[in-house]
């Protein structure tokens, strides 16, 4: 009998230690690390180089938003020579994310990609003349600009159909 409380106490004493340490752990995974809601504040990106090889090498008439305020922030910026795809990636004012893709790979592989898997809805959209599909659904809404040649623009992200509006108005080329 006298084995049986030794037993018991070493079992008692095991779980108030382990009550104790899960109970620090918790004090600093509350305490010690930070935790945010918000989006994290990402580092602004140069991109004229790439755009200026970009224009050189595509083919097409590569685009880049012009004069959109200082609040939106271009984080991420490639081109790649082989597909001849452009990217160019924003953070909205309101932290959301927006990019613009431009390829000449073919047109529904490349939609359903720089989308994210959304799918073409029926409605249309004017921006500064020119007619641009709404697409929704999957990880990203976007706006396909129709009645290009021999490439596809696509303005795509988290942000709302009007803030990719506004960075689809800004788009310039050459």
């Amino acid at each position: 009998m006298a084995g049986s409380k030794g037993k018991q106490k070493t079992a008692r004493d095991m779980i108030l230690s382990l009550a104790v340490i899960g109970i620090a752990a918790a004090g600093v995974y509350f305490l010690a690390i930070p935790h945010s809601d918000h989006a994290p504040d990402l580092p602004r990106v140069p991109y004229r180089v790439e755009l200026i090889g970009a224009r050189r090498d595509a083919g097409y008439p590569v685009a880049a938003p012009a004069g959109l305020p200082d609040t939106w922030k271009a984080t991420s910026v490639r081109y790649d020579p082989p597909t001849k795809r452009w990217h160019l990636g924003y953070q909205t004012p309101d932290g959301q994310y927006v990019q613009l893709e431009q390829s000449t790979q073919k047109a529904a592989d490349f939609i359903a990609d720089a989308s994210q898997g959304a799918s073409a809805t029926k409605r249309t959209q004017t921006i500064d003349g020119r007619t641009w599909t709404r697409y929704t659904g999957g990880r990203y809404d976007a706006l396909v600009l129709d009645g290009t040649h021999g490439s596809t623009t696509v303005v795509a992200g988290t942000a709302s159909f009007d803030e990719m509006a506004k960075l689809a108005a800004a788009l310039k080329t050459g």
